[in-house]
């Protein structure tokens, strides 16, 4: 009996439909729109994170998608994008040295500036779905009893609208009530988990204000701040990228202003002029003027 053909079975995109011409689309795109430093280790990855978005797409080929990105087919497409090529991990109190010298060091300088009239300005960048501004707002709240009443606010961006969404619910799993400090929790809860969620308190909420950002972007903002978090965000960028972006944050601090980066990130490029290490990855500003710092005079 002779077998009969049978057609081939349809398969999901494979690694070698990933050409040379596809990654390097995305790349570009990718680094142009987000400033991502795909590099061709990141292949593999690209590939299995993608092939998900072509299948929820409908899409056959990442040529198809490529030429969707290009001809931007779908404005949002981009922010599907980058959700998919980077990882949204975090969770309240994060790198835990970061909050005890906000408790013990900064809190007790904003307090004379507080009380004194001035306002207090922290900006969280890269916030994700927002725990690590409301563990700023916690610490702040615990270290400077009355900081509602005064003139401080937290100002919270992600580049990613989704995560942004979720972060203004100010609803999480319960399962990460463990990772905020037992003082803190009353000050930071609006009630008893319920139904596996909590919700953080309303005191809380009003210290902080969520938009979107896209750091590669102009930033809108015209007050410095006295404090900048941005962490784990730049391990996705080049070197000059990174040293553009820390020297944009020197900026954008108040003189004596504070930045507290990521674990694995250095201070690199002009901001090593104005900036002087004072903790673990944690710079202070140390110019009253970064254009004099850097030479230029006029």
């Amino acid at each position: 009996m002779t077998a009969q053909y049978q057609p081939p079975i349809a398969s999901h995109p494979s690694s070698t439909d990933l050409s040379d011409a596809d990654f390097e689309t995305i790349s570009e795109i990718a680094k142009s729109r987000f400033g991502l430093d795909l590099q061709p280790s990141k292949r593999p990855l690209v590939h299995s994170r993608l092939s998900k978005r072509l299948r929820a797409l409908s899409i056959d080929s990442f040529a198809e998608y490529c030429d969707r990105l290009k001809r931007k087919m779908d404005e949002g497409e981009e922010d599907h994008l980058l959700s998919a090529l980077t990882t949204n991990v975090t969770h309240f109190f994060r790198e835990p040295h970061h909050f005890a010298f906000l408790r013990d060091k900064i809190a007790p300088q904003l307090r004379k500036r507080a009380t004194s009239g001035q306002p207090i300005r922290i900006w969280s960048a890269a916030c994700s779905t927002g725990q690590e501004a409301y563990s700023i707002a916690g610490t702040l709240i615990d270290a400077l009893p009355g900081i509602i009443n005064q003139d401080v606010r937290i100002l919270a961006t992600d580049v990613d609208p989704a995560v942004i969404q979720t972060a203004r619910s100010a609803t999480y799993k319960a399962d990460q009530l463990s990772q905020i400090p037992h003082a803190i929790r009353p000050l930071l809860l609006d009630g008893a988990p319920s139904n596996g969620y909590f919700t953080i308190r309303q005191e809380a909420r009003r210290l902080v204000r969520f938009a979107p950002l896209n750091l590669m972007d102009e930033w809108p903002m015209r007050r410095r701040f006295d404090l900048i978090f941005c962490r784990n965000a730049a391990i996705y960028f080049d070197k000059p990228t990174q040293s553009r972006l820390w020297e944009r944050f020197a900026q954008s601090l108040n003189n004596q202003g504070h930045l507290m980066i990521g674990h694995s990130e250095r201070l690199s490029g002009p901001a090593c002029q104005t900036m002087k290490n004072v903790g673990t990855t944690t710079y202070q500003k140390n110019s009253l003027d970064f254009n004099l710092a850097k030479g230029n005079h006029s």
